[in-house]
């Protein structure tokens, strides 16, 4: 097997930037930036939004509903019900 192929992996504290959440994961990332998190330093890799910010993990969001795909669907569903009840 070919050496120094594969790059380091090492853990790594994630922060999220939307509600300041840190986790500690295992990823290849290299960040240059460090912060102490629990009495150990971490190199740092923030992130955007994380399961503690995103609006369907944390329980303040819906099905995005942008074109009224969903009332469409209920009155195609309901047409073709009615249709059958005919027969």
């Amino acid at each position: 097997m070919k050496k120094n192929t594969h790059p380091k992996y090492q853990k790594i504290l994630f922060v999220d930037t939307a509600t300041g959440h840190k986790f500690v994961c295992g990823a290849a990332l290299a960040p240059e930036e460090t912060e102490e998190f629990e009495g150990e330093t971490y190199p740092v890799f923030r992130v955007p939004i994380s399961s503690q910010s995103h609006p369907l993990f944390s329980g303040k969001g819906g099905p995005v509903d942008a074109e009224g795909r969903i009332d469409k669907f209920r009155k195609r569903y309901a047409n073709k019900q009615n249709k059958e009840e005919k027969k």
